[in-house]
């Protein structure tokens, strides 16, 4: 019977667990640390609406490439920015609101991406993988555009911390101050589809935004400081990371959606016994 040491070691045997478990801690990372804004500004259908909208970028970079999955992380990519640009561009100048934007935007954008999808004959097999993650297929090129992309993430983040800190809680006071909140806005809708493209292979399209909103979710709960729920979120992503890959090779399930159920779990474990915020110690 193997011993507790063996359990944990065995899985990194392989090549292929080192690079997902590496690409896992870094995207619960990013996704965590950006999921923070995504719950503050209440833009989880936002979040929902970018992972969506990377599907027409997949499926032409497959068509285009003919089938090739080298340059569709490239191509998802330019499908997020776009679409996050445009929502940030329609709501300004349409004078509608936002979430009606991204309404239209999101429905338009994934309709397109199932029409191409649909076109592709062998797509249950070649990209079901973007739908529902494959960090399992994670090669050395992705894990060094995953590190990379994150790292550019992180730090934009960084930089920007005090200018994002005061759009996000204060919006007269960032007009007060003259901070170009326009292009602030654009900024983080940017990082948020670079946070998307660069998840895409981990967890999937399909369970994107609960990797940035419910690490957040439960950071919220738990801190009272913008620095802080950024460190607990992060922790709690790269926890449900590590757990969720364990989960995956010992019970032969999807790797995204263990990582996920295991940050669900998490959250729940704090929304229920939380010492003065939990519903049970509530009803004390």
């Amino acid at each position: 019977m193997p011993n507790l040491i063996d359990i944990f070691i065995q899985p990194f045997s392989y090549a292929f667990m080192i690079r997902g478990l590496a690409a896992s801690v870094i995207v619960g990372v990013v996704c965590a640390v950006v999921g923070v804004y995504v719950v503050l500004r209440g833009m989880a259908f936002f979040g929902d609406a970018l992972a969506h909208a990377v599907l027409p970028g997949v499926a032409l970079g497959y068509l285009i490439s003919g089938g090739s999955r080298d340059t569709l992380f490239w191509w998802a990519l330019g499908a997020a920015v776009l679409v996050a640009l445009a929502v940030g561009r329609v709501s300004k100048h349409a004078q509608i609101r936002e979430d009606t934007a991204i309404g239209i935007i999101f429905a338009s954008m994934f309709a397109l991406g199932i029409a191409l999808i649909s076109t592709v004959r062998s797509y249950t097999v070649d990209l079901s993988h973007f739908l529902f993650g494959d960090v399992l297929g994670v090669s050395g090129r992705d894990l060094i555009l995953t590190a990379a992309f994150g790292a550019v993430i992180l730090l934009a983040i960084f930089f920007f911390y005090k200018e994002f800190l005061v759009l996000s809680f204060d919006p007269v006071l960032s007009a007060t101050l003259r901070l170009p909140s326009g292009l602030l806005n654009n900024l983080l809708f940017v990082l948020m589809a670079l946070t998307v493209s660069v998840a895409m292979q981990t967890v999937g399209v399909a369970l994107m935004v609960a990797m940035l909103v419910t690490p957040a979710a439960t950071a919220s709960l738990l801190t009272h400081r913008l620095w802080q729920g950024m460190l607990v979120s992060a922790s709690i992503g790269a926890v449900s990371a590590v757990t969720g890959l364990y989960m995956s090779y010992y019970f032969n399930i999807v790797s995204g959606s263990a990582i996920v159920l295991t940050a669900t779990f998490i959250f729940l474990l704090v929304f229920l016994f939380h010492p003065r915020r939990g519903l049970v110690w509530k009803r004390r």
